[in-house]
């Protein structure tokens, strides 16, 4: 199990990473507030996906979030690692991400 300072620096790590190319994918027209429930740890982080970016991250939960992405504390960092494959780990239920319909297509964008 990963700890809560693992976990927040994965999400510092991915904002920094959809920083570096939101400008080669182009801007991407989401504006959402964001949670990150991480179920071993009992804890959550939020933030807000703005053009492709991820700002404003936070701890604690945002339970009025457009998008939650909802994990282990392991699976957060492999999905953040690229060892794990986002599209898998929802079928599989590993992963749970809640958003619109419309929401989900755009962050396909950004993974």
């Amino acid at each position: 199990m990963a700890s809560v300072d693992e976990c927040r620096q994965a999400l510092r790590d991915l904002a920094a990473r959809l920083d570096r190319h939101a400008e080669v994918r182009g801007r991407i027209d989401l504006d959402r507030t964001l949670a990150c429930r991480v179920t071993d740890l009992d804890t959550a982080f939020h933030g807000r996906l703005v053009g492709g970016r991820l700002v404003d991250l936070g701890d604690g939960d945002d339970p009025k979030a457009k998008i939650a992405l909802v994990a282990t504390s392991d699976d957060l960092l492999a999905l953040v690692a690229g060892q794990l494959d986002v599209t898998k780990a929802v079928a599989t239920r590993r992963v749970s991400i809640k958003a619109n319909p419309f929401d989900l297509m755009k962050l396909r964008k950004l993974l």
